[in-house]
């Protein structure tokens, strides 16, 4: 297996669910479940970045490397790149963008999305997406949609319906969905010289429309190669109700 690590951003001062990192999931902090699926995805090195001593006081109590950083970034991306800077990682290391809710990534699909980036030469940064089965979903603003090139390279992510079936939208929602709808699912790799580009560029209108992150990425002519996996994860935490079902999940 090539080499990578993982880079997981924690936030304390979550809008929805304050202190989430911190939160109990059947005996142990959500963070710590977090850093647990990393480090069985075989990562070199497995480092929180988090701008709040309490989860770099839990992060540190389980012998895990974690780093302070400054409060104001505005992204998770930007807080990682900072982490990458301080370490002096070589331009050409691979960094997982794992998010300090995710306890319930498979290793697998971290492994996926490092590897995928390994076998690229013209991409910087690589993610995942799995088949919309759902019709719902796919009008759903909150699943993100992805459309790819012939050879998996992203077009587009959007929050709306895309590709825009026109015979079939204009009557109902109740549709029969094709291969072309695919959710992205929020795990990216990236190399370490393009992560020192991406943090000198402005945010992008697409980005600030949409309010997606990646589209930063497309605007300014970098790729994206996109994986198709099995089935998109069990759903992060972001409510009080995620937090409810992810511990069921756990103690079950």
């Amino acid at each position: 297996m090539m080499p990578f690590n993982v880079v997981i951003p924690a936030r304390y001062g979550s809008s929805r669910l304050l202190g989430k990192p911190l939160l109990d999931i059947a005996g142990k902090t959500m963070i710590v479940r977090v850093c647990e699926q990393a480090l069985k995805a075989g990562a070199d090195e497995v480092v929180v970045a988090t701008d709040d001593e309490r989860i770099y006081a839990e992060v540190k109590k389980q012998n895990i490397a974690v780093m302070m950083t400054q409060k104001n970034h505005q992204s998770g991306t930007d807080r990682i790149a900072e982490v990458v800077q301080t370490l002096n990682w070589n331009d050409e290391t691979i960094i997982v963008n794992l998010q300090g809710d995710e306890p319930l990534i498979a290793p697998d699909y971290i492994q996926a999305v490092a590897q995928v980036l390994a076998n690229q030469t013209r991409a910087n940064v690589a993610t995942l997406a799995a088949r919309i089965q759902d019709s719902e979903e796919v009008f759903n603003p909150n699943a993100v949609k992805v459309v790819t090139d012939k050879n998996s390279y992203a077009l587009y992510f959007s929050r709306a319906p895309i590709p825009w079936d026109r015979v079939q939208f204009k009557m109902s929602q109740d549709i029969t969905l094709s291969k072309n709808y695919c959710r992205h699912i929020g795990l990216y790799s990236y190399r370490v010289g393009f992560l020192k580009r991406y943090c000198q560029w402005a945010a992008s209108p697409l980005e600030e429309l949409e309010a997606l992150e990646q589209l930063r990425i497309l605007w300014h002519g970098e790729a994206i190669v996109v994986k198709i996996v099995e089935k998109a994860p069990e759903a992060g935490i972001d409510t009080q109700e995620d937090l409810i079902r992810v511990q069921r999940l756990f103690s079950s």
